[in-house]
Order: structure tokens, then C-alpha cells, then sequence
């Protein structure tokens, strides 16, 4: 085949071939036009230099015939890809030729070989050309080694190749979309493949990554914390609060305030504004007592022991249920009774208590009491009438008698404590029936209105019947009438009754001459046995029964003398009080 063309132009657009015969070959023409390498190529014109141009199969030595049977293979209309560009070669390697000279056109394309028809065995080429064979490279020059180039892509085998037989390169074979265009990039043809992933953009990449993994960790943790604490709290308020349904406890619904005027709270709201508390300071004692108000011009009645520490010099002071504190002085007391007046002024609104009728109680009648037990101003209690006219005395602190009292008393046990001596007593109808006075006491069993011990139950009223004389008395007079029979009594005697003191010639006669006794014809050492037709078994039970009673006032009394039982009639007389 000599005369023919040099070697290949580089890769590039192919300019169309016709169907005319190879002159060289002496083959017919193919029945197609082989397709340019990428497609419609333009017309000849100047191209790229042959020396650019990267070996093709025929240039390696692999039979015409092969690659003329590849591309005739190639169906019709298919691209064939470009083969990948070599290496730039050094400046000091020799090329592969002359380049043409600029605007000249290279060479006619070879004409294609026979096609290849597809089921029947491949026919031989004709034998290369020796002059188409390259010559061994020349030696690079030294110190400088050859560039190496990016080693080419496995593409798929030739149709007919025997395998671990070296095969012609493949068009598709070097074929690599990655791979950057021909001569582009600083460091030349193939240079510019892109890096998926890895280096510093990778690790740029992985560090950001685990950052954010870093900052979603950390924003959970926090957010689990504070949802925690969160739900502690109001998990222990819900606890506290009693849940989502808050506990709710029933209740009576509102009332009327009212009460039965005869029921306990109504006797209290009806009596509390006239009932009062006393303060007493003097020289030497001071103490709390409790009294209640008997008209509007402002007097009080209490007992003598609460109003007896302030004495002559001391001070006294009122308190009423609303609050109002006034002073108040003395205007009469008696010990005897143990009563006592008191009176207030420039108070306006006051309210005094109705007074009821002693005589009219019976044992059992519920009856309430109002006081200031241990200073606890307006309390109230309630009990039943345990007896009517029990004999008690109280006082006797002084030494001589001359504060003992004699009452005879309406008990209850409606509790009644230090503080509340003074105070009422009222029946169903918030009347006074009687004066708290006396407490018996367990302490040391004596009937006392200052013992220091509480109530056992055992208390002890003045009847108002007996308090309203003496308080006119005092109010009237200032002072207090005793009735007396007119002997001296014999207050040692252990045997039942009174007994009439005996005739010893130091202290004179028992029975005051011309007395109510000497005319009712009662004798020196007389035992008197019934007041009345009550019995009498004691000479302080005489004096109750006789205290009770009026100046002028006629008793029945029976009197044994002599072992013989007689009935007198006696006459009250009459005593200034102290």
C-alpha cells in the first residue's frame, strides 16, 4: 500500500466519506457511510496537527481489517466516542511529525474497509504498511522522565477477541465522561478530572456534619431536661392541687343566721351586749371578773371578792362586748352577799338584762352562763339547774369572817371558771335567775369565786331574788340589810342541826335581850332542826336559810330542848350591812 496517507489527524469532527472504492484495498464499498466519531462533521477545513493526534489501532499495529470491522459494526446513526487524549509531551521529546502548515488541510481520510456483516466470519485485512508502522520512540532525554498519562478505562471486548489476547484499543474503551475536554486544565489533556468526595472539601463536608450532629444531640439533651423539670413541677403541683380535678369536699349550703330565740345561740345574741368585763387593780391585788348591766342609767351588779382588790384608791374599768372601755366606780358592795354595784357614765346604747324569778326555777331547767373565764371575754356555756338552795360559803380569806358568804345557792353545771364570778345566769327566756359566785374545787374541795382550778361541774349561783334586794339596797343606800334572829351560834357543834350557844358567864347571854329570838322564846343551848320544815344541820346552813330571807320576813322554826320537839315562830329583825 505505498503512496498512502501519514498518520491519523487527532481526534476530532471527521469529514463524510463517500462510497467511492478504495483504490488501495480493491474492495467494494461499504452499503453505508461510516459515521463521523460525534456526530455531523463540518467540511474539511483545517484541523488539528497529527502530531496531537492520539495513536489509533491501525498506528499500534492491530489489523486494518480489525478496526475497519469495529467501526462497520457501529450501527447506523451511533456516535463513536473519541479515544482519550495522551499525555502533553515534554517539550524536550521529539514529535511525532511536522506539523502542516497553517491553513493547509490535511490529508483525504482513509476510505473505509469492507463492513462486516453481522453472522459471518471477519475478513482479512490487507498487510500493514511498513511505512505506516511507527519506529521505536526515541529515548527521552536525560534527568527528565516522561509525564505518565491517566492509564486507560477497560471498555468492553471486540466482538471476536480471544480472551488474554492484547485487543486493539476500543473507542469506547477510552471513553470517560469524568474526564475533562482535550487540552483543558493547567495540567493538560486528562488533568482536570473531577474528585468526588474525600480531601479537604470532604473533610470540610464530615466536620459540618458532625457538628450539626453535635448541636442536635445537645439541643435533645436539653430539651429532655427542661421537659423534665418541667413535668416534676407541675406533676407536684397537679399532687398538691389534687390532680387535674382539684379536690373538691362538699359542703352545707348557706343558712339562715337566725336561731330560736330559746335555743342557746339565741339567749346568747340577745344577752352578750349587756353583759360586761371587769379589770381591778389596787395596791396590792388585781384580778378579772365579769358583771352585767341593770338599767340604762349605767349600774352593774357584780360580786364583792371581783371589785374588793382595788380597795379605796384603785381603779376599775368596764369592757363591753363591742369593744368600748370606760372606767367605773364603786357604789355599793357587801360582802355578806358577796354583791356589789358598780356604775358607769356618758355611755349611750346600753343594754340591760331582764331579771327573772328565782323562786320560779326547778331542778333541770337548762339554763347558760356568760363570763370571762381566765380573761376570755363573752364566753359561753350551757348546762341544767343541779339543785335549788344549796347552803355554801366562800370567801374567809381574811381570817376573822368577816368576808365569808352565805348563800343559798341554785347549782348548775353549766361550766363556770375563775373569771367568770359576777357574770349571769339565764334561763331559756335570757332572764337572770342568778350571779355566778362559787365553783366547788377538786384542787382543795373548798367553794371559792377565785380558785385557781377549773370546773368540775360544780357551780354556784346566787338567786336573783336575793340579789335584786341587795342591789337595790346598795343602789338606794349604799349599803345592805342583813335579817337576823338575834343569837350566837355554837359553830363547833358536830351534832345535826344549830345549836344556840350555852351560857358560860364570860361572854354574856347567847340570846340578844329583847331580839327576835327572845320573843319567839328560844333558850340558850336550844338544838334549831328545820327552817321552815327544811331541815338545818349546821349553824352555817342556818345562816343561809336565814339570809335568804327578807328583814321582817316570819319563819317557822322547830327547836328541840330538853330531848322534846317544839314549833316557834320567829320574826326577822334586821342589821346594818358593811
Amino acid at each position: 500500500m505505498g503512496g498512502g496517507p501519514g498518520p491519523y489527524p487527532a481526534p476530532g469532527p471527521a469529514p463524510a466519506v463517500g462510497p467511492a472504492p478504495s483504490p488501495a484495498s480493491g474492495f467494494p464499498p461499504a452499503t453505508g457511510a461510516v459515521p463521523p466519531a460525534s456526530g455531523s462533521a463540518p467540511a474539511a477545513g483545517p484541523g488539528p496537527s497529527p502530531a496531537a493526534r492520539p495513536a489509533t489501532a491501525v498506528e499500534a499495529g492491530a489489523p486494518l481489517g480489525a478496526a475497519l470491522q469495529t467501526e462497520a459494526a457501529s450501527p447506523p446513526g451511533m456516535a463513536v466516542p473519541p479515544a482519550a487524549a495522551p499525555p502533553e509531551a515534554s517539550p524536550e521529546a521529539p514529535s511525532a511529525g511536522p506539523a502542516p502548515a497553517p491553513g493547509l488541510a490535511p490529508g483525504p481520510a482513509p476510505a473505509p474497509g469492507p463492513a462486516h456483516l453481522p453472522g459471518s466470519a471477519p475478513l482479512p485485512g490487507p498487510a500493514p504498511d511498513p511505512a505506516l508502522v511507527p519506529g521505536p520512540a526515541p529515548a527521552p532525554a536525560p534527568g527528565l522522565a516522561p509525564a505518565p498519562g491517566p492509564a486507560p478505562l477497560p471498555g468492553p471486548a471486540l466482538p471476536g477477541a480471544v480472551p488474554g489476547q492484547e485487543q486493539g484499543v476500543d473507542p469506547w474503551r477510552r471513553y470517560d465522561p469524568w474526564a475533562a475536554a482535550a487540552g483543558g486544565g493547567a495540567g493538560g489533556p486528562g488533568a482536570g478530572v473531577l474528585q468526588v468526595g474525600g480531601g479537604a472539601h470532604g473533610d470540610g463536608e464530615a466536620e459540618r456534619r458532625r457538628q450539626a450532629r453535635t448541636r442536635l444531640v445537645g439541643a435533645a439533651l436539653a430539651l429532655a431536661l427542661v421537659s423534665g423539670v418541667l413535668g416534676g413541677v407541675v406533676g407536684a403541683r397537679l399532687e398538691r392541687n389534687g390532680g387535674l380535678n382539684p379536690v373538691r369536699l362538699p359542703q352545707a349550703s348557706a343558712e339562715p343566721t337566725g336561731r330560736p330565740a330559746d335555743s342557746v345561740a339565741g339567749i346568747a345574741a340577745r344577752a352578750l351586749p349587756g353583759v360586761v368585763t371587769l379589770h381591778v387593780s389596787g395596791s396590792d391585788d388585781s384580778g378579772t371578773g365579769t358583771g352585767f348591766v341593770l338599767d340604762g342609767l349605767g349600774y352593774i351588779l357584780t360580786n364583792n371578792h371581783v371589785v374588793e382588790p382595788a380597795g379605796g384608791d384603785g381603779r376599775i374599768s368596764v369592757v363591753f362586748s363591742g369593744g368600748q372601755t370606760v372606767p367605773a366606780e364603786v357604789v355599793g358592795r357587801d360582802s355578806g352577799y358577796d354583791l356589789a354595784v358598780v356604775r358607769v357614765s356618758g355611755v349611750k346604747g346600753l343594754k340591760p338584762l331582764a331579771l327573772g324569778n328565782s323562786d320560779n326555777v326547778r331542778v333541770g331547767d337548762p339554763v347558760v352562763a356568760i363570763g370571762a373565764p381566765f380573761d376570755l371575754e363573752g364566753t359561753v356555756t350551757s348546762g341544767i339547774i343541779s339543785a335549788r338552795e344549796r347552803p355554801i360559803t366562800a370567801g374567809g380569806r381574811s381570817g376573822d369572817g368577816s368576808d365569808v358568804s352565805y348563800v343559798d345557792a341554785l347549782q348548775t353545771d353549766a361550766p363556770i371558771n375563775p373569771g367568770n364570778s359576777g357574770g349571769p345566769l339565764l334561763d331559756t327566756q335570757g332572764r337572770v335567775i342568778g350571779i355566778n359566785s362559787a365553783i366547788r374545787s377538786a384542787e382543795d374541795g373548798t367553794d371559792s369565786g377565785t380558785s385557781g382550778a377549773g370546773s368540775i361541774g360544780l357551780g354556784f349561783a346566787i338567786p336573783i331574788n336575793q340579789g335584786r334586794r341587795v342591789a337595790e339596797e346598795l343602789i338606794n343606800t349604799g349599803k345592805a340589810t342583813h335579817p337576823v334572829i338575834g343569837v350566837t351560834l355554837d359553830l363547833d357543834y358536830a351534832g345535826d342541826g344549830a345549836r344556840v350557844g350555852t351560857q358560860d358567864g364570860t361572854a354574856g347571854s347567847p340570846v340578844t335581850a329583847g331580839g327576835p329570838a327572845d320573843r319567839a322564846g328560844i333558850r340558850a343551848g336550844d338544838v334549831i332542826t328545820q327552817v321552815d320544815g327544811r331541815p338545818v344541820h349546821s349553824g352555817e346552813e342556818l345562816i343561809v336559810r336565814t339570809r335568804a330571807h327578807r328583814p321582817g320576813d316570819r319563819l317557822s322554826l322547830t327547836v328541840e330542848r330538853g330531848g322534846r320537839a317544839r314549833t316557834l315562830t320567829l320574826v326577822l329583825g334586821s342589821s346594818g350591812g358593811d
